[in-house]
This record gives C-alpha cells, structure tokens and sequence, in this order.
C-alpha cells in the first residue's frame, strides 16, 4: 500500500538555519532516502515553497492568500512510500523523525494514486524566500 508522508516544520526556524546547518540536515535525510530508494520503496518526494507564496481556494472559487491554517508548523514537503503494512511505514517515518528530529511528519494511507513522471525541480517561490529543506 502506499502511504504519504507529509513533513511539518516550523518555517521561521528552518529559514534560519545557515547553509552548512542545512546541508548537514540533507546529509542526514538523504541517509534515510538512499535506503528506502534501494528497497525500491520511496516515490515522489518534494520540497514545498514557502507558504508566504502559497494560497488556499476555498467555497466557490474563492481565493485566499497563505496556507490553509494558521499555525507555526507549515507542511513543507512530503514523501510517498510503498509499505507493506501500517508497521513498516511507522518504521520509516520514525527513520525520517531520527534525521529530522524538529520535523513532525504525518502518515496516512493513499487511496487514489495517479503514477505520472518524475517530479522536476523547480525554482518556484525561491524569490521572496529561502528554500525550505525538510
């Protein structure tokens, strides 16, 4: 089955951190990625932009600046992993967890995937604001 997993992060905290602060954060995740890629069991992932360029559509076409909640801790990226069961994919969001300890990652079932192509980097949103690494 597959799961998303959607990183939750302080933005203003992640912002902070210097590019050597960073790296050594990637350094860290990568580990985790590298593993899951040999198991042939981790999909899309990304990187979100800042929620300073996001919006929400709300009601009928309603459009609103920002993110959809106000809250410190901001979706900043995610992950889809195929797991053999809810087990193994707690086991790889604690591996996340363990090289992200300030991250807060949500788990939860996909129940409609539509396989595409690999997602493209991007520069989108990199203007008003550092790019935000989970």
């Amino acid at each position: 089955m597959l799961y998303a997993f959607l990183a939750y992060h302080e933005e203003e905290d992640v912002q902070s951190w210097s590019d050597e602060e960073d790296a050594a954060l990637m350094g860290e995740l990568n580990g985790v990625h590298e593993r899951l890629t040999a198991e042939g069991r981790l999909g899309p992932a990304a990187r979100l932009g800042a929620t300073a360029n996001a919006l929400t559509l709300r009601g009928r076409g309603v459009v609103t600046d920002g993110p959809f909640a106000e809250t410190k801790e901001a979706l900043l990226g995610f992950y889809v992993l195929d797991c053999e069961s809810r087990e193994q994919a707690v086991e790889a969001a604690l591996a996340l967890k363990a090289a992200n300890p300030g991250a807060v990652y949500e788990v939860r079932p996909i129940v409609l995937y539509l396989p595409g192509t690999d997602i493209p980097v991007t520069d989108a949103g990199l203007d008003a604001v550092r790019p935000v690494r989970v």
